[in-house]
């Protein structure tokens, strides 16, 4: 199975990436299934039903969230759609759900969302969110895949570490800069600390970058604008034994609409 896992979609200019790269990359790239965190899709920051809606009409099969999804309340009329998804260790009273099993092309695959707890708002242990969604995933497939949206790396790569030989891969999101470090692991789980951003590389991690050097200077609040222009789509494809669920391979994925 071909996965293709598509970076934090921030903004218009990352929702107007998605619609001019994916469905020729999807045919290019011969993909089965499509992933997308889409946490900033609305505005930069959260998610509406309307994006969700213009997310999947590009290809997207299921979308990812993280610390974000929260932003807009108007995304509360669309968080019981089987293809979004908010972050499994969130508390049990949250509405939604953090993992699911999906059907496409006769295969299942099994989509995990959690979130990390360093340097970011409080939730529940995601090492026990993942044992618990893991165990009941792997009956249905031995093909899982794992967003964990996190502020640090090593919580990241510990995640990969614990759940090597579990699940298919652990991608890293919610920092918005692609790493170097994509690979497999020992037990055939692929990892990526960051699988990057699909928006505009022109500002700061998608945002103007004159506002947040201005914060950085002042230490005074900023005036949160999403950064247009040179729109690009990253992330990763991950190549999947359909029997084992091991990886076979991982690929990051950068195209900019501009060539460059």
């Amino acid at each position: 199975m071909k996965i293709l896992f598509i970076a934090d979609i921030v903004g218009k200019p990352g929702r107007q990436a998605l619609a001019r790269i994916l469905p020729g990359l999807i045919q290019e790239e011969q993909i089965d299934f499509v992933i997308a965190n889409g946490e900033n899709a609305a505005g930069g920051l959260g998610l509406t039903p309307a994006t969700m809606e213009e997310i999947k009409a590009c290809g997207v099969d299921v979308v990812t969230s993280g610390n974000h999804i929260w932003k807009r309340t108007e995304i509360l009329e669309a968080v019981s759609l089987p293809e979004l998804l908010r972050p499994a260790n969130y508390p049990p009273e949250a509405p939604g759900r953090g993992w699911g099993i999906f059907d496409k092309k006769s295969l299942k695959i099994a989509v995990v969302n959690l979130q990390g707890r360093v340097f970011m708002e409080p939730s529940d242990c995601p090492f026990r969110a993942a044992d618990i969604a893991v165990e009941k995933a792997v009956r249905h497939t031995p093909v899982i895949i794992v967003d964990i949206h996190a502020e640090a790396t090593s919580e990241k790569l510990a995640l990969a570490r614990y759940l090597d030989g579990r699940v298919s891969a652990v991608i890293g999101t919610h920092t918005h800069v692609q790493t170097s470090d994509a690979r497999i692991l020992e037990g055939g789980t692929a990892f990526i600390s960051d699988a990057g951003m699909t928006g505009s590389p022109d500002g700061i991690i998608g945002v103007e970058k004159e506002e947040i050097i201005k914060k950085f200077i002042t230490g005074m609040p900023f005036r949160f604008k999403v950064a247009g222009g040179n729109e690009m789509l990253e992330g990763v494809i991950i190549n999947a034994d359909n029997d084992t669920g091991r990886a076979v391979s991982i690929e990051p994925v950068r195209i900019n609409l501009k060539g460059e």
